[in-house]
Protein backbone atom coordinates (compact mmCIF):
# COMPACT_ATOMS: atom_id res chain seq x y z
CA UNK A 1 0.00 0.00 0.00
CA UNK A 2 1.23 3.46 -0.83
CA UNK A 3 2.35 5.77 1.94
CA UNK A 4 2.94 9.07 0.19
CA UNK A 5 0.12 11.55 -0.06
CA UNK A 6 0.57 11.90 -3.82
CA UNK A 7 0.54 8.12 -4.29
CA UNK A 8 -2.68 7.81 -2.30
CA UNK A 9 -4.27 10.51 -4.42
CA UNK A 10 -3.10 8.76 -7.59
CA UNK A 11 -4.79 5.55 -6.40
CA UNK A 12 -8.06 7.41 -5.83
CA UNK A 13 -7.86 9.07 -9.25
CA UNK A 14 -7.10 5.81 -11.01
CA UNK A 15 -10.05 4.15 -9.32
CA UNK A 16 -12.44 6.89 -10.44
CA UNK A 17 -11.10 6.83 -13.99
CA UNK A 18 -11.27 3.04 -14.20
CA UNK A 19 -14.91 3.11 -13.10
CA UNK A 20 -15.77 5.85 -15.59
CA UNK A 21 -13.92 4.13 -18.44
CA UNK A 22 -15.67 0.83 -17.71
CA UNK A 23 -19.05 2.58 -17.87
CA UNK A 24 -18.31 4.15 -21.26
CA UNK A 25 -16.79 0.93 -22.61
CA UNK A 26 -19.93 -0.99 -21.63
CA UNK A 27 -22.13 1.70 -23.20
CA UNK A 28 -20.08 1.46 -26.37
CA UNK A 29 -20.39 -2.33 -26.56
CA UNK A 30 -24.15 -2.14 -25.99
CA UNK A 31 -24.66 0.44 -28.76
CA UNK A 32 -22.54 -1.49 -31.26
CA UNK A 33 -24.23 -4.78 -30.34
CA UNK A 34 -27.63 -3.20 -31.04
CA UNK A 35 -26.61 -2.34 -34.59
CA UNK A 36 -24.99 -5.74 -35.14
CA UNK A 37 -28.08 -7.57 -33.91
CA UNK A 38 -30.27 -5.52 -36.25
CA UNK A 39 -27.96 -6.43 -39.13
CA UNK A 40 -28.04 -10.12 -38.24
CA UNK A 41 -31.82 -10.13 -38.02
CA UNK A 42 -32.02 -8.35 -41.39
CA UNK A 43 -34.01 -5.41 -40.03
CA UNK A 44 -32.88 -2.53 -42.21
CA UNK A 45 -34.99 0.15 -40.54
CA UNK A 46 -33.79 -0.75 -37.07
CA UNK A 47 -30.16 -0.84 -38.21
CA UNK A 48 -30.53 2.58 -39.84
CA UNK A 49 -32.13 3.98 -36.69
CA UNK A 50 -29.46 2.61 -34.35
CA UNK A 51 -26.44 3.46 -36.49
CA UNK A 52 -26.33 7.24 -35.78
CA UNK A 53 -26.73 6.61 -32.05
CA UNK A 54 -23.90 4.07 -32.09
CA UNK A 55 -21.68 6.43 -34.07
CA UNK A 56 -22.37 9.17 -31.52
CA UNK A 57 -21.41 6.88 -28.65
CA UNK A 58 -18.25 5.77 -30.44
CA UNK A 59 -17.16 9.35 -31.08
CA UNK A 60 -17.97 10.38 -27.54
CA UNK A 61 -15.96 7.51 -26.07
CA UNK A 62 -13.03 8.41 -28.32
CA UNK A 63 -13.17 12.07 -27.31
CA UNK A 64 -12.99 11.02 -23.65
CA UNK A 65 -9.87 8.98 -24.37
CA UNK A 66 -11.35 5.60 -23.49
CA UNK A 67 -10.48 4.27 -26.96
CA UNK A 68 -8.05 5.72 -29.49
CA UNK A 69 -9.44 7.96 -32.23
CA UNK A 70 -8.16 5.60 -34.92
CA UNK A 71 -10.07 2.72 -33.35
CA UNK A 72 -13.21 4.85 -33.26
CA UNK A 73 -12.80 5.70 -36.92
CA UNK A 74 -12.35 2.04 -37.82
CA UNK A 75 -15.42 0.98 -35.82
CA UNK A 76 -17.60 3.66 -37.43
CA UNK A 77 -16.38 2.70 -40.88
CA UNK A 78 -17.03 -1.01 -40.38
CA UNK A 79 -20.48 -0.49 -38.90
CA UNK A 80 -21.48 1.86 -41.71
CA UNK A 81 -20.18 -0.54 -44.36
CA UNK A 82 -22.07 -3.43 -42.78
CA UNK A 83 -25.35 -1.50 -42.74
CA UNK A 84 -24.88 -0.32 -46.32
CA UNK A 85 -24.01 -3.84 -47.47
CA UNK A 86 -27.14 -5.22 -45.82
CA UNK A 87 -29.30 -2.61 -47.55
CA UNK A 88 -27.71 -3.34 -50.92
CA UNK A 89 -28.41 -7.05 -50.52
CA UNK A 90 -32.07 -6.40 -49.66
CA UNK A 91 -32.66 -4.32 -52.78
Amino acid sequence: MANHKSALKRIRQNSKRRTRNNYWRKTLRTAVRGVENAIKSGDSEQAQARLPKAIGVINRVASKGVIPKTQASRRVSRLTLAVNKMEAQQQ
